[in-house]
């Protein structure tokens, strides 16, 4: 998933816990490097518990990597840019079902990769460049003997000076994550996952995708309970008012409901969480005292975990950097806007294709708006964005320039932009305009203001990708029902797809997925900033802005159709409605793509 009126009293992306945690933190780092030998491989054991608050926009941007897969017979190459590297699972097989193609000459079915066409040397040439260098969040700091170890910032006030704590994030961490690499671990890593999920459901006998789980342990019996009903009838008595039916109601549930529990336990756990907040009439207290962001390495494991179990992350950074691709094919210069840009994480691998391109590399210009942060230095997190950017545009060749705008979406003007009409105009938005407020909320709607200032730019593309669902209806048991089935469809995903143990699956459920049911749940007006459409509403609106939608591209429909079908669950959803890509699990349609220009 990521806007709202008091923006500026929440957190950005990175921002971290507390003083008194970075102090504590501080202790541990000395303890650390006094008994703890220096490993760079070595894992992270635990979640770091932070307790800061979450960026300004709310959620986690699950657009920002892609990878280059590759087969050895049954999966095809797709895109790659993620090597587990800091942080191996032990569960992972020693015999990977998908080799890597910088390990493996013959494929039995093979993908074009726009995201690989620079000669390997190159990419070595860069994580050398970066092998002994480390970022901070705003400049370069010294060396940690544990790159995966990342500490919290200070949380900053809009009256504090922006300042940084002395540990430090490794660039080798971004360069696993953003240049190609093998791809072992993660055939290896889903394979022994999917057949552990497989086991444990089995054993379980559950019924899956049903609403219903078993019920908490009690005397050697599990009983089988209907949480998709109980939490409807729930919901019908909080409408109501009704108290005492519904305190019943969350009693009942929370007898079977768990947070550690399977799929559904969680579900419930967090959607009683969300009912008991609004019954009480403090959701939006409740909000804000459990919107916390994941610390940068958590936020790597988090991306790592979408990458490997779903194309939700993959198929979509496929999508958008083919089709920027293709429309600057010949260009000599290529401006990029991106609204919501975060860290730029899928950037790098565009650059790379664009250096390998017949004819030398255009000339990239990347415009990055993103929300500010507290502070006296509101643009810090950007223009760390662009100088990581630039320096591997140096390393490709490529020549770069990059222009960052902090700032609410819908306050950009076309003057900050920059534009030049010798450029191809590419404009981007994944999963973030789905937070902006519509009519319903302000009378002058800023969804409307951003594709109406978009459709003045007359870019040569506009790619939306939107988290499709009706949760943006004011009427409360609509939009409950509907949350109900959307986010039933992503935990079921996870239940058949993670273990229950792994940590990576615990902290996307709670941070990133529980936040975004409370919000939806038991906030209002302009308190309540996750507010996705349909596919099908953002048709229609596009369509009056004055937007016409671009066919869609049949090689990477057939690329990506084959990706998800020979090398994720079978049970994924790929398939197109009109011109636009949809995405799934399970006959529910959750992500939704496709490409636009104007209309005249």
């Amino acid at each position: 998933m990521l806007m709202e009126e008091d923006v500026e009293e929440r957190n950005c992306m990175f921002q971290e816990s507390l003083a008194l945690e970075a102090t504590e933190k501080l202790f541990y780092d000395i303890i650390r490097e006094k008994y703890l030998p220096p490993d760079d491989h070595q894992t992270a054991p635990f979640i770091e518990e932070n307790s800061g608050n979450s960026d300004q926009n709310g959620s986690i941007d699950f657009s920002t990597y892609s990878r280059n897969a590759t087969s050895d017979g049954n999966c095809v190459e797709l895109g790659r840019n993620f090597d587990v590297g800091e942080y191996k699972s032990p569960h992972v097989a020693p015999q990977p079902t998908c080799q890597s193609s910088f390990s493996s000459s013959s494929s039995a079915k093979r993908v074009p990769n726009i995201f690989n066409d620079s000669p390997n040397n190159v990419v070595d040439k860069v994580k050398k460049k970066h092998a002994d260098e480390y970022f901070r969040d705003g400049w370069r700091g010294k060396k940690k003997s544990h790159p995966w170890d990342l500490e919290s910032k200070e949380e900053r006030s809009s009256k504090q000076a922006a300042f940084y704590n002395g540990i430090t994030v490794t660039s080798e961490m971004f360069d696993r994550v953003l240049l190609c690499g093998p791809e072992e671990d993660e055939d290896a890593l889903r394979e022994t996952w999917q057949n552990e999920t497989t086991k444990t459901l089995q054993q379980d006998g559950q019924s899956k995708g049903s609403g219903k789980s078993h019920g908490r342990t009690k005397g050697g019996k599990k009983d089988l309970v209907d949480f998709r009903s109980l939490l409807t009838l729930c919901a019908q008595a909080v409408a109501a008012d009704d108290r005492t039916s519904a305190n019943k109601q969350l009693r009942q549930i929370r007898q079977h409901a768990s947070s550690m529990g399977d799929g559904m336990q969680r579900l419930a756990h967090y959607f009683a969480n969300s009912l008991e907040a609004r019954l009480s009439g403090s959701g939006a207290q409740m909000y804000k005292a459990i919107t916390t962001k994941p610390s940068a390495a958590n936020v790597l494991k988090i991306y790592h975990l979408l990458i490997v179990v779903s194309p939700f992350v993959k198929v979509t950074n496929f999508f958008s950097n083919k089709s920027i691709a293709e429309v600057a094919e010949k260009s000599e210069r290529l401006h990029v806007i991106d609204f919501g840009i975060l860290y730029g994480f899928s950037w790098p691998s565009l650059i790379q294709r664009l250096s390998s391109r017949p004819g030398g590399p255009p000339k990239l210009r990347i415009t990055g708006i993103d929300l500010p942060e507290p502070g006296f230095r509101p643009a810090e997190r950007l223009e760390e964005t662009g100088r990581r950017l630039a320096d591997y545009a140096k390393c490709f060749n490529v020549p770069f320039e990059f222009n960052a705008l902090a700032q609410k979406f819908e306050t950009v003007q076309i003057e900050d932009l920059k534009l030049d009409n010798d450029e191809v105009l590419a404009v981007r938005s994944r999963y973030r305009f789905g937070n902006l407020p519509d009519e319903t909320v302000v009378a002058e709607s800023p969804r409307d203001s951003v594709l109406t200032l978009i459709r003045k730019m007359n870019p040569d593309i506009f790619i939306l990708a939107i988290v499709n669902a009706a949760c943006d209806t004011p009427f409360f048991m609509t939009r409950f029902r509907e949350a109900l089935f959307h986010y039933s469809a992503l935990f079921d995903m996870l239940e058949e797809n993670v273990p229950h143990n792994i940590l990576e699956r615990m902290l996307l459920e709670r941070e990133v997925y529980g936040q975004e049911i409370m919000n939806i749940i038991a906030c209002e007006g302009l308190e309540r900033i996750e507010r996705p459409e349909t596919y099908k509403q953002w048709q229609v609106r596009n369509e009056r802005i004055g937007f016409r939608q671009l066919p869609l591209d049949r090689e990477v429909v057939e690329e990506a159709k084959e990706w998800v079908k020979s090398c994720l669950h079978k049970d994924f959803i790929i398939d197109e409605d009109g011109q636009w890509l949809r995405l799934g699990w399970k006959g529910r349609i959750t992500h939704a793509m496709s490409s636009w220009k104007p209309a005249c």
